[in-house]
């Protein structure tokens, strides 16, 4: 996906949170993310937000503390999520294709990464404004959109030294979009994953995990259960317990 359809996922999810936030209210539970409320979903996004635009419109090259999360809240709150969300699309919008600063997975360019880090944050943030909703009506998550965003977990998170998905004995998770013709193939071991993207090459999986690629892509962010697993569960539940990408 290339960078300007990964703002225009930007802009849109992070307006659909914002709604889905002022619809729930700030009280209500978060229901993917055990112990939060909206309000701290709120929080937490618009400053990841307003953190990742001072490497866009400031052009750090070193890694920069983010600033505290605030104690606004109610419409305050929102307004402030939305201006932050506001400025990020700008800057990246504003950005220069050369430009040269701090990130922290690879991509193309610096600009492409935090265009597609923002787009994945916010998605999936917005999945969890949704959660809090009574509503049953869901808003949906474009196929290829998914695939990306599975790209970046399994390729860019987990292939880091960081990532905690590890297995004493060798084994193979494989990964299966039906609606799509993308496959995963993830060999476990004690060091970090490895992924390859390609039809099977004839390696056995222990495990399967399949369904429609919006759903592979919530269940490996553990939003949601996953679809459908064939083979050893104990792997599926390996990657639910270990593969959590933490604010740290």
């Amino acid at each position: 996906m290339d960078i300007a359809t990964h703002i225009s996922a930007l802009r849109v999810e992070g307006q659909l949170l914002a709604a889905d936030a002022e619809e729930a209210g700030t009280d209500a539970a978060v229901s993917t993310c055990p112990g939060w409320t909206v309000r701290d979903l709120v929080r937490h996004t618009g400053m990841v937000h307003r953190w990742a635009t001072t490497f866009l419109a400031e052009g750090h090259r070193s890694y920069q503390p983010a600033d505290p999360e605030p104690e606004l809240d109610g419409d305050a709150l929102l307004a402030w999520f939305r201006e932050g969300h506001t400025a990020l699309v700008t800057a990246l919008e504003q950005a220069p294709d050369d430009l040269e600063c701090w990130s922290f997975l690879p991509a193309p360019s610096p600009r492409a990464f935090w265009a597609r880090r923002q787009a994945h944050e916010t998605a999936v943030h917005r999945v969890d404004a949704e959660s809090a909703l009574r509503s049953a009506e869901r808003s949906t998550i474009d196929a290829a959109f998914a695939v990306d965003g599975i790209d970046e977990l399994l390729f860019a998170f987990h292939s880091r030294e960081r990532s905690r998905v590890r297995s004493e004995q060798p084994k193979v998770l494989r990964v299966r979009a039906t609606d799509t013709d993308a496959v995963w193939t993830v060999r476990l071991s004690e060091k970090p994953p490895v992924t390859t993207r390609d039809a099977e090459d004839g390696t056995g999986a222990d495990c399967e995990i399949s369904g429609p690629a919006a759903r592979l892509y919530l269940a490996l962010w553990n939003r949601l259960p996953a679809p459908r697993i064939t083979g050893d569960a104990s792997l599926a539940k390996l990657w639910r317990e270990t593969s959590a990408i933490t604010w740290s």
